[in-house]
């Protein structure tokens, strides 16, 4: 991936289907969630944040870097 490519998918923000915060709801009007921030929405969770914020999500943690022994909260 070229430099170019990084800083434009960084500034979009990080990928929720790859973070361990990300869930599927239940609820058809907003069927995504964050853990992390204990929120739900109906965008992807990365993008409200930025649309709020301005920044890109500050609580991603990748999938593969969780230990197994730590349950987040539920929504």
């Amino acid at each position: 991936m070229s430099v170019a490519a990084t800083d434009q998918s960084l500034a979009k923000g990080p990928n929720c289907h790859q973070c361990r915060y990300f869930a599927i709801t239940w609820e058809p009007q907003r069927p995504y969630a964050c853990k992390a921030m204990g929120f739900k929405t109906r965008m992807m969770p990365s993008a409200e944040v930025l649309r709020a914020d301005g920044r890109p999500c500050q609580s991603f943690e990748s999938k593969a870097s969780h230990s197994p022994g730590h349950m987040p909260q539920r929504v």
